[in-house]
């Protein structure tokens, strides 16, 4: 089994280190995406995010800072615990044993605009790359063509590797979309939250992200492997629907 997060735009380097840390797989693509970022002035990244004069600015210094790193220190830490925002308040990297970090660095990966693909404990430096960005590079016309078919082909292969079909779809669709159309031997499960307002159950946007991450820290707590288990999720105060879910799109509601 592979569970698919969204990364955080929010970073914190106060962390601990880690033991055993890795480096991320796609690190010469990395470097070419950083190239074409370092010819931008913080004007041209502020058009081409949407980012304010300052955010700008702080990211022109980043990419013109950044190394392929593959160790530790104060600027390159495991992404697992690098990463905060909705999802990863509710993930609680902090709270995993080592047991449940080994199970999630074999299980989880973070997709990354600017990495392709992030195990748990791949070092990252300081970044903003988001998925959807328009960035032109001298071979693609954004980062969808840019990494093609690469991060699905690896996930296959871990996939196979595992000697499982099981992909857990816990992305956004901003995301989850660089992995393009799975194949068809592969079994995506891509659950769903809805929470009970103004009459109706539906998707909210803040509690939609959290539960994802609290979805993830229970599957990495309980060592799940299979799509059936998942429909025993029940934290935070969401339960299995079994009259709205399907057996791709598991639906969870909160009243």
């Amino acid at each position: 089994m592979i569970i698919v997060l969204s990364p955080a735009k929010t970073l914190d380097y106060s962390v601990p280190t880690t033991e055993n840390h890795t480096a991320p797989q796609f690190l010469s693509q990395s470097s070419k995406l950083i190239k074409t970022l370092k010819a931008k002035e913080p004007k041209d990244i502020a058009s081409l995010m949407g980012l304010s004069d300052k955010l700008a600015t702080l990211n022109f210094d980043r990419y013109q800072s950044w190394t392929a790193s593959k160790t530790e220190s104060a600027e390159s830490k495991a992404s697992l615990f690098v990463f905060k925002g909705d999802v990863y308040q509710g993930l609680k990297a902090d709270e995993l044993n080592k047991s449940d970090v080994k199970f999630a660095q074999k299980h989880l990966r973070i997709l990354s605009g600017l990495y392709g693909i992030l195990r748990p404990l791949d070092v990252i430096k300081p970044y903003r790359l988001e998925m959807g960005t328009k960035l032109k590079t001298d071979t693609a016309s954004n980062l969808y063509e840019f990494w093609g078919n690469k991060i699905q082909a690896n996930i296959s292969d871990e996939l196979k590797s595992q000697k499982s079909n099981l992909l857990v779809n816990l992305a956004s669709k901003e995301y989850f979309s660089v992995l393009g159309k799975m194949p068809e031997d592969i079994n995506v499960v891509s659950p769903v939250f809805k929470d009970y307002k103004n009459g109706q159950y539906k998707i909210i946007s803040f509690y939609a992200k959290k539960v994802r991450g609290t979805m993830t820290n229970w599957l990495i707590k309980n060592k799940i492997k299979d799509a059936k288990s998942i429909n025993k999720f029940a934290e935070e105060g969401y339960y299995f629907s079994k009259e709205l879910s399907s057996q791709t799109e598991p639906v969870f509601l909160r009243d």
